[in-house]
Parts: structure tokens; sequence; C-alpha cells
């Protein structure tokens, strides 16, 4: 009786032990970020190697730190090692042509991971928000915000802030925030005081805090001496903390002195804490775990030969092809819905955003 029982163990052993490995032998994900000076793709790649591993992949995740020809060594690397798929977040999505051939070449597909791939064919699909989305909320969040804030002031006083014009994501959050903003210019109901307009004149590149914070400290004292902010148009929270340390510098938020709008994207911990402070007014939440969970549903889809969920085979022309997309909802959060849509999801604790 006892050796039956050892036998019958053994046996469970070896049918554990088959089933762990089939679970894992589902191939490898290579996984290109651009960097970790962002909370935000921090938790992009974490989110995708916790999914990717749970549903059976293996996984190379590398970050690149912001630098192209790096991502382009990186990706290359994967594509020698043999990876089965690539999930590229591009640092600038027209450097990768070259890197896509050999890719193509070895039979490797590959997903756009949030920020478009322009200026090859060898893209299968791209996963990411509703961009234009992005911009209109952020837009509306502002605007309501300086009725808020300031319902006897008009004309409102209002500057602009691209992203990075390397991103192509960029114009869409900003052509979605205009098409908001600009009949309110038009009608005089916002004045743009610097008259600075446009993304080939807001756009801040690489997304660098330093550069905004720089170049709002010059828009304040060339252009506010004798009247002041009332909003501003930040498309993503680094940026929003170096814009409100430069106001912060002159006075704003002290004093006769109140704290402009400013808005953000990606609800980072500091930014969701500076929204509790009354200092930024709000930010766009883009729930990186779905994220993952689109992507994932890619890649099963493309190794096994099927076709993915897509919900948008229209907007996203990469000037070679228009790729195959899934657009997610972004959601707008401010002090009002922080503790619903942040905390209530589990996406942060309490203990961390306060």
């Amino acid at each position: 009786m006892k050796s039956k029982l050892l036998v019958a163990v053994a046996a469970m052993g070896v049918s554990l032990f088959a089933l762990q490995a089939g679970a894992q032998d589902k191939g490898m994900v290579g996984i290109a970020m651009p960097t970790k000076s962002s909370a935000r793709w921090i938790d992009d790649g974490n989110n995708m190697v916790k999914a990717l591993q749970e549903a059976g992949y293996e996984t190379d995740l590398q970050y690149a730190e912001d630098d192209i020809p790096n991502q382009l060594s990186q990706i290359e690397n994967m594509i020698v090692k043999g990876v089965d798929v690539l999930v590229i977040a591009s640092i600038d999505g027209t450097t990768l042509s070259n890197a896509l051939e050999n890719a193509a070449a070895a039979d490797i597909p590959v997903i756009a991971y949030d920020r478009l791939i322009n200026g090859t064919e060898n893209v299968s699909y791209y996963a990411t928000f509703d961009n234009f989305q992005v911009g209109v909320l952020q837009a509306t969040s502002l605007v309501d915000g300086m009725k808020e804030r300031f319902p006897d002031t008009k004309p409102w006083n209002v500057e602009l802030f691209g992203g990075s014009p390397d991103d192509n994501n960029a114009f869409f959050f900003y052509n979605g925030a205009m098409s908001v903003l600009q009949p309110l210019i038009d009608d005089g109901s916002i004045v743009i005081g610097s008259g600075q307009m446009g993304m080939e004149t807001v756009g801040t590149l690489r997304w660098d805090p330093a550069v905004a914070q720089s170049r709002m400290d010059n828009i304040l004292s060339a252009n506010y001496t004798d009247k002041q902010v009332n909003g501003v148009l930040s498309p993503y929270d680094g940026l929003s903390i170096g814009i409100l340390s430069s106001l912060k510098g002159v006075g704003y938020g002290s004093g006769d002195m109140p704290m402009p709008i400013v808005t953000g994207q990606d609800a980072e911990v500091q930014s969701v804490k500076s929204i509790l402070a009354d200092e930024q007014y709000s930010s766009i939440f883009k729930d990186t775990r779905e994220l993952a969970r689109v992507t994932v549903g890619m890649v099963d889809a493309v190794l096994s030969g099927s076709e993915p969920e897509i919900n948008d085979t229209e907007t996203y022309n990469n000037g070679v092809k228009v790729v195959p997309s899934y657009l997610l909802e972004p959601v707008e959060v401010d002090k009002s819905n922080i503790e619903e849509v942040l905390i209530g999801s589990g996406y942060y604790t309490e203990d961390q955003i306060k």
C-alpha cells in the first residue's frame, strides 16, 4: 500500500512538473521600454512582466533610459536571442525601421505599446489609450477648474505645453486639447499670454521636466510681470511638476496669487499628492494593468495565428499602413474622485498617496 502511495505521489509530482513546464512553454516575449525616469514606465514594465508570466510566457524586459541607440541595441539583441514576439514602447517612433526589418526577417511579430511606431510596415498591432480623448479630458478639466477658481476673471490667461515631438501621442494629446480650447481662444474667453502655440513651439523634447520648468520661467518673466496666469495645459505629470516649481518660485499659491489650474497625465504618486495638496489640479489616469491585459491578448493571438481583439482600424496611420489598434478609455482624476478611481480600483493604496 505504501509503495502504491509513493508511486501515486511521484506520478502526481511528474504531472505537476509537466503542467508547470507547459505553462512556461508558450514562448519568450521581448519588452522594450523607454526609461525608468518615469514611474509610469516602471509600472508598465512590471505589469507587462506579471501579466505575461501569469499567461505562461518568459519575458525579457529592457529599459533604454531615453537613449535611442541603446534601445536599438536592446531590440537587436532580443532578435538575436530569438524572442517570439517584440512589445515595444519606442523612445522615438521614427528610428526603428531597420531593426524591425530584421525582426520581420526572423518572423518575429511586433506590437507597438502605447507609442505608435512610424514609417514601417513591420508592426502588427498597436495597444494604447484613446490619446485624442486624453487631450479632450485635459482641456475640459482645465476649463472647468478655471470656472471654479476664477469665476469672475475673463479672459483667462493660459499657457500651453506639449509633449515630446518625437512621440506620436504628443500630437494627439495636443490636438485633442485644442479641439476644446481653440473655440474659447477664438471667442476671446482664453488668451495665450505668451502667444506661443502649436507643437513646433510648445513641444517638450523627451518630456523633460527641467525643460518645461525653464520654459515656464521664461514665459513668466517675459509676459506676466503685470498680470497673472490662470491656467496651464500640461500633458504629463512630470512636466506639471516642473511647471509648478516655476509658478511657486515667483509666489503663486500664496498671498494674492492663487495657483493656476495645472493639468497632467499618468496619475503618478507625486502628482496625486500634489492634487491632494491643492497644487496640481488634475491628471489623467491610464490603467496600465488593462493595457498589459490587452497586450497579452495580442501576444496570444499573433502566436496562435488568430485575430486579436481590435476596436480601431482608422486612426493610427504610421505613414506606411494603418496599424490595427485597441484603444482603452482614459479617466480624468482630481481631488473629488481620487479615492474612488485610484484607491477603489486597487491601483494605489491609501498609504502610497497620502
